[in-house]
């Protein structure tokens, strides 16, 4: 790679570690239309989470290489714990994108931000970091706003499966969790796009050989599918995933996790403008609840 191409890469990733704020909120929109993309694709879970990746990479892999020659190559430990981070990211794609057809785009993107109280107690149990009194407190409504996000107690909403798309989403939730926490605590020691690159280089690998034993992966899904894909992998995982993986180490834990919340936010209304789903008054209740009880529970109060 020539110095120009370098200058070029780097020009990509400094924004997003001068305006870490700013980057994160931006990443968390670009995924948001993760959703409402795979949903028109019609891809099964395993396609649409293995060619998302695979489609990424061409992208990805000229931005590593220009960070590699600028910062060195990531040691081999850290490359081990991003490729279990990579096996976790295709646990919540294989998950999240079954929970999107049964719950629906918007709704199954809000119950997978429960990350925002899961992400904290990961960090209790890893790193003994304490849990503040107003986390404590918000948990209760958040679970509350989970059971009525996903429609358990009735029928409607844009799924075809509610509550089996509700667990298939705590699911992910779990996967994703995990996932975000290994990745701030990578990015901390630098070289973030090199780890990104591995991170999905691993769930590309692991989407195609658990998508093949459940519900498939279609080797040719046609043109229309990879259309679709192809803008998934641009927006999610190239703009969405790297900008979030370039802010989550500069980011305080608490702050990135409310600028998450705004994935949620717009899957629900990309999922109304798009799709057309129409979520009842009590699951649209239990999105408020939720994105209302994950920033009480991560916003510190002020001195």
């Amino acid at each position: 790679m020539t110095r120009v191409s370098e200058d070029r890469t780097a020009g990509v990733t400094e924004p997003a570690t001068r305006h870490p704020s700013a980057s994160m909120a931006v990443g968390a929109l670009f995924v948001s239309a993760s959703a409402v993309l795979i949903h028109l694709s019609g891809a099964s879970p395993g396609t649409a989470s293995f060619y998302r990746c695979l489609l990424a990479l061409p992208l990805l892999i000229p931005l590593a290489l220009g960070e590699r020659r600028r910062e060195g190559g990531i040691p081999g430990r850290r490359r081990l714990v991003t490729v279990v981070a990579g096996a976790l990211f295709a646990g919540d794609m294989l998950l999240w994108t079954a929970a999107i057809a049964e719950v629906g785009a918007g709704l199954s993107t809000v119950l997978v931000n429960v990350q925002v109280v899961i992400v904290p107690l990961l960090a209790l149990l890893v790193d003994r970091e304490a849990l503040s009194r107003r986390f404590l407190a918000s948990v209760p409504f958040l679970l509350v706003g989970v059971v009525l996000a996903g429609g358990v107690f009735e029928k409607g909403g844009g799924g075809s499966d509610p509550l089996l798309g509700t667990v298939h989403a705590i699911l992910a939730a779990l996967c994703y969790s995990a996932f975000l926490f290994l990745l701030r605590r990578e990015g901390q020691d630098g070289r973030p796009v090199q780890s990104y690159l591995w991170v999905t280089a691993s769930a590309a690998v692991v989407s195609l050989v658990v998508g093949a034993f459940w519900q498939g992966v279609d080797p040719a899904p046609g043109w229309a599918a990879v259309g679709w894909l192809a803008l998934v992998a641009l927006f999610g995982q190239v703009l969405g995933w790297l900008l979030v993986a370039l802010a989550t180490p500069r980011l305080a834990s608490h702050v990135g996790a409310v600028l998450l919340l705004l994935t949620p936010v717009g899957a629900v209304v990309l999922g109304a403008l798009v799709l057309g789903e129409r979520p009842s008054a009590l699951q649209l209740a239990g999105c408020v609840l939720i994105l209302a009880s994950g920033a009480v529970a991560t916003i510190r109060s002020r001195r």
